[in-house]
């Protein structure tokens, strides 16, 4: 069965009721689980799990440091423009925000990208508003084939594509796919988008099939922390991640953890996450998903981002900027949502080493697959 078909035969409530229900015993018996089931990462999800949080964490330290040593990959984002077709009710960047918006030229985004090639990034990511008319597929695949000589990976986070779309950009020189499915509770989902192509739940949630049909190497998923019960979409982005895994084993399964911060609109999340829980999520998904990326973004704190280190991040941004031409160009836009990290990105890697671990800011060339 295929992950849509899941999805749609899924019962939210059901599988709230499974992750409210687990016991003290049920998280002692998936600790010691191997390999994992489905009734283990609902206990990892539990309120009962809270309690053996610190037995998680150790759990999720030794995995991944058996998976991945001790490196952290460094990435930065480039917006290259923040029109949007799309009602969401929480983005900064929804059409209704009366906010400066931008959409940089082809020259603009290879200034704005080599400024961050300058600081030591090999890893990027194209990030656009949901508004094909100003983002089309034409526009990205230039800007991936005037920059891809420089960076050893780019990827995108924008509208979902067709599978044809997605095989032009990676033709282009596009590596990577990031979409988030914002939230996996259908009825939910609908109420956060009243309007736009992405109020089509479907074509969402199908995009990460087309993506993996289309040869992506990196496939980066997640769900927006506030919108809904965390500990259910948790649950679904486990089986969406596992799924990915057995799926497509040619591309690499990342997982983000976008917690919601302020933006324009002023949206308040009625399901707010706190630290601890979102330490429990990740590692709770570091168990789960042991071979998986775990990335985290310039959204959390600095004090946060550092303590979650060791406990089975792999990926982190660095010195980012959510506006369109931030870095050097300097266009008159607003940014996406307020960052809460504001370090240089040699600050950050000068913290990831004193912790012991290594700063990498490229782990692949295109020339691999020459070699091949």
């Amino acid at each position: 069965m295929n992950f849509v078909q899941r999805m749609l035969d899924a019962d939210w409530a059901a599988v709230e009721e499974q992750v409210f229900a687990c016991r003290p015993s049920d998280v002692e018996r998936a600790l010691r689980a191997h390999p994992k089931t489905e009734a283990d990462l609902a206990a990892f999800l539990s309120p009962a799990a809270a309690s053996y949080l610190e037995e998680m964490a150790k759990l999720s330290h030794k995995a991944t440091l058996h998976h991945f040593g001790r490196t952290i990959q460094m990435y930065a984002p480039i917006y290259v423009s923040s029109e949007c077709t799309n009602s969401c009710v929480y983005c900064g960047f929804n059409r209704h925000n009366p906010i400066e918006r931008a959409t940089l030229t082809v020259d603009e985004v290879v200034t704005e990208a080599m400024s961050l090639h300058r600081q030591g990034f090999r890893h990027i990511l194209l990030v656009s508003g949901e508004s094909p008319p100003h983002a089309p597929v034409e526009y990205l695949a230039e800007i991936a084939q005037a920059l891809r000589s420089d960076f050893s990976s780019i990827s995108i986070e924008v509208y979902p594509m067709s599978e044809e779309d997605y095989r032009t950009l990676i033709d282009s020189g596009v590596d990577g796919l990031t979409l988030y499915q914002e939230t996996y509770n259908r009825d939910r989902y609908l109420d956060v988008h009243p309007a736009g192509r992405k109020r089509d739940y479907l074509w969402r949630l199908e995009t990460m099939d087309r993506g993996g049909r289309a040869g992506f190497r990196r496939l980066n998923l997640g769900f927006l922390l506030g919108l809904s019960q965390w500990r259910v979409d948790g649950f679904f982005l486990g089986l969406h991640g596992a799924y990915l895994t057995r799926r497509y084993w040619k591309s690499h399964i990342s997982v983000s953890f976008p917690r919601l911060r302020p933006a324009a609109g002023g949206y308040e999340p009625p399901y707010p996450v706190d630290d601890a829980q979102m330490v429990q999520l990740m590692c709770a998904l570091r168990l789960w998903l042991p071979d998986a990326g775990l990335v985290l973004s310039t959204r959390e704190s600095q004090e946060f981002r550092d303590n979650l280190i060791p406990l089975g991040i792999t990926q982190m941004s660095a010195g980012s900027r959510t506006a369109p031409g931030a870095y050097a160009v300097h266009r008159d836009a607003e940014g996406q949502f307020e960052v809460s990290d504001h370090r240089t990105p040699a600050q950050v890697a000068q913290t990831i080493a004193d912790m012991g671990y290594d700063p990498v800011w490229k782990d692949w060339d295109s020339a691999f697959l020459a070699t091949a």
